[in-house]
This record gives C-alpha cells, sequence and structure tokens, in this order.
C-alpha cells in the first residue's frame, strides 16, 4: 500500500476563508470593547456636565426679593473648578436661570485601531436650573 500526495489548485482557499473568519471576530471583538469603552465613557462624561451644571447652578444671588437668580460670574467660576478638579476639557454657558456645560473627552480605540479608527470625540451637553422642590 503506497499512499501518494496528490496537490490541487485549491490549496489556498481554506486559509483565505480561515483569514476572512479571523478577521471578522476581531472587529466584532473590536466594537464590543471599544463600543462598550464609549458608552461607559459617555455615561461618565453625562454625570459630570449634569454634576457640573448643577454646582453652577446652586450659585444665587437675591433669595431674599424671592425671585432668586444665578450669579453668572460665580456660576462660570464653580464649574470652572469643578471641570478642573476632574480633569476635565468644557465650556459652560449661563444665563440668569439656566447653567449649561458641555464636556468633551476624546477617546483613543484599542482594538478598531488595527482598521483605521484611532480615536473618538464624545461631547456632552447638560443643562441646570435653580428649583425651589
Amino acid at each position: 500500500m503506497t499512499s501518494k500526495l496528490v496537490f490541487t489548485t485549491e490549496c489556498g482557499v481554506i486559509s483565505a476563508f480561515v483569514l476572512g473568519l479571523m478577521m471578522t471576530f476581531v472587529v466584532c471583538a473590536g466594537l464590543g470593547v471599544d463600543g462598550g469603552r464609549l458608552v461607559a465613557n459617555h455615561i461618565e462624561l453625562a454625570d459630570h456636565a449634569e454634576n457640573a451644571a448643577r454646582v453652577g447652578a446652586q450659585e444665587l444671588t437675591d433669595l431674599r426679593t424671592g425671585e432668586p437668580t444665578i450669579d453668572q460670574n460665580q456660576a462660570r467660576y464653580s464649574v470652572s473648578n469643578y471641570l478642573a478638579l476632574n480633569d476635565l476639557d468644557g465650556d459652560v454657558s449661563t444665563t440668569s436661570n439656566s447653567v449649561t456645560v458641555t464636556v468633551n473627552r476624546e477617546v483613543e480605540m484599542s482594538l478598531l485601531k488595527l482598521f483605521g479608527a484611532t480615536n473618538h470625540l464624545i461631547t456632552v451637553t447638560r443643562t441646570a436650573e435653580p428649583s425651589d422642590q
């Protein structure tokens, strides 16, 4: 009994299929990992933006008159301090009745970097208004 080696012209077909399948798995894992990181960062930034806006909205004046208004300069100062203490980049917009904070963060991709997606900018805006309730 002799065994013969048979070579066909389809030797590389399985390798290309396996390579394509592996790349698909890596992309799916990248979407799961990096997508999860983006969602977690978005939630964290939303919390910080909301807390910063609340800090600014607490800077009230004219409480004794019954019509309190926000001290806009002090509100911007308080929000800037909050953002600096938490190492965040953001913008503050104030009126006499509200404080709006926009926070930005650039998140670096880990697995999707292999496919050209390097960074993603997350921007979250939250507004707070004083309330007596």
